[in-house]
């Protein structure tokens, strides 16, 4: 039994806690730090009554590693999973190095003046962990997260050498808003707005935003528009399996969805740089991100389910193979069993999952590592028993 330390307290970090929670003979305890306190506290009392399980919270500045280091010798966890904002990734490895505890996180680090997310920040923590003889997980979500695992499974098991990897990443779901996003709406914000960019035959090419588009079909759900966008994961899993050929990842987007984007870039809402508002600095894009509904909250009435998966084509026994693996979660279901919607609980199931993998000794070393580079099979073993059941099926038509 271990002790963890969860930063964060939106979305993926409710679930993450509450599907600690449900496992008390591996997390025995479990701390909830946060910039407003009151977000930790409700989750505990939610915890609390559905589980009575206590959980400790705490108030941080995840950015001020003094404090951190502090907060972090004082509860004396194994683990630190950063749930709260990319930017602080890097503030929290140095707090976790100071203090002697393991890492793992959900999102490469993105600088706050830049929307450009690179595992280069963090890959250069290498060196600094090792000498430690501390772990640092990078990328424990679903996408990335569970879509590398995805493929971990498709090399181990499936193929000789994977050479055209497509992830494919579809919410259905209706929240009946007219513009919201399923998760922190800077850091979603950012993401689309930034050019696309893809991998093949050992260059990057880079795509306008939502230039690129595929109408693909996904299980149980029909025929959706899916743009070419840039993901992390790619970095990563082009650097572990050399043989691919080309890599991509497609997002869903509903016209109504980007209508209300073009809109918010034409007006100048995405900016990410300082205006002068009555004689302040402020920042059109996290203004904007205070006035939009909170994702966290847009589970009560949220129908449909989200589709995430990888479509890879590769080479088993000199034969041409193809893949398909993936899952689909219910927004109702996830909302049900932890007060939020789908895309949060994708993200932190894969979380908890990732947590448990390091304090149980499945996954150890020293250094930092991407989940791919890890045994996918417990993970998954774990997955479909923790609420995401996956399905796979070979030699069938991927449309790519």
């Amino acid at each position: 039994m271990s002790k963890v330390l969860i930063i964060g307290a939106g979305g993926v970090a409710r679930v993450a806690a509450f599907k600690c929670a449900q496992q008390p003979d591996i997390f025995s305890s479990i701390m909830i730090a946060s910039r407003t306190k009151s977000k930790c506290d409700t989750i505990a009392r939610d915890i609390k009554q559905k589980y009575d399980v206590d959980i400790e919270t705490a108030a941080i500045d995840a950015e001020d590693v003094p404090a951190l280091v502090t907060l972090i010798k004082s509860f004396q966890p194994k683990l630190v999973v950063h749930l709260a904002l990319p930017y602080q990734d890097l503030t929290i490895m140095d707090a976790c190095l100071e203090a002697g505890v393991h890492y793992m996180d959900t999102a490469n680090y993105e600088p706050k003046e830049e929307a450009k997310f690179e595992y280069k920040w963090q890959w250069a923590y290498q060196e600094k962990f090792k000498k430690a003889g501390l772990l640092a997980l990078l990328g424990c979500g679903f996408d990335p997260g569970v879509t590398s695992i995805f493929t971990a499974r498709a090399a181990k098991h499936h193929f000789d050498e994977i050479h055209y990897l497509d992830i494919v990443d579809c919410n259905a779901g209706d929240h009946g808003k007219a513009f919201a996003t399923n998760f922190n709406p800077e850091i979603n914000i950012r993401e689309i707005t930034q050019k696309g960019k893809y991998y093949e035959n050992g260059e990057w090419i880079e795509t306008e935003p939502q230039e690129i588009k595929k109408v693909l079909n996904y299980p149980n759900i029909g025929a959706r528009d899916s743009y070419l966008i840039y993901h992390e994961e790619l970095e990563s899993l082009v650097k572990n399996y050399p043989t691919l050929k080309r890599a991509r990842f497609w997002m869903t987007f509903g016209q109504e969805y980007l209508t209300h984007l073009r809109v918010i870039e034409n007006i100048g809402m995405s900016r990410i740089d300082p205006v002068m508002y009555k004689g302040v600095p402020v920042i059109p894009l996290e203004f904007l991100k205070e006035v939009l509904p909170n994702p966290g909250e847009l589970g009560e009435n949220y129908s449909g389910h989200t589709s995430i998966g990888c479509r890879i084509k590769g080479i088993k026994d000199g034969e041409e193979k193809t893949y398909y693996i993936w899952n689909n979660c219910s927004h109702q279901k996830a909302y049900e069993e932890t007060g939020t919607q789908g895309v949060s609980y994708t993200t932190g199931v894969p979380a908890m999952i990732g947590a448990k993998m390091i304090l149980t000794g499945e996954w150890s070393g020293e250094g930092v590592f991407n989940v791919e580079e890890f045994n996918p099979d417990p993970f998954l073993n774990e997955l479909a028993e923790r609420g995401l059941p996956w399905n796979e099926e070979s030699n069938i038509d991927l449309e790519l």
